[in-house]
């Protein structure tokens, strides 16, 4: 299942993730941009707030194979369509 996370804590707040692994109470995040797939970004769930809904848009982005560069366009596209979503 893909997830996508917002930070809700930190000098990232408001920055958008995929969650690429659980561990207890962290998590592992990604943006394929400055936090890399290989080098994740390790978070307190408590600090996040996971995304439930994705767009068709985005998990096509995400159907291929999982690397730094379709997890940052999924991020962009999922970006975009909440910016138009907000200007309709």
């Amino acid at each position: 299942m893909i997830e996508f996370a917002k930070s809700m804590a930190g000098h990232d707040r408001n920055h958008i993730y995929l969650v690429t692994g659980k561990d207890g109470r962290f998590v592992y995040l990604a943006d394929g941009d400055v936090k890399l797939l290989a080098e994740p970004k390790k978070k307190n769930r408590k600090h996040i707030q996971i995304i439930h809904r994705l767009p068709e848009e985005v998990l096509g982005c995400l159907e291929q194979e999982i690397t730094d560069l379709t997890v940052k366009r999924a991020i962009k596209a999922y970006v975009r369509i909440l910016k138009e979503r907000a200007e309709s």
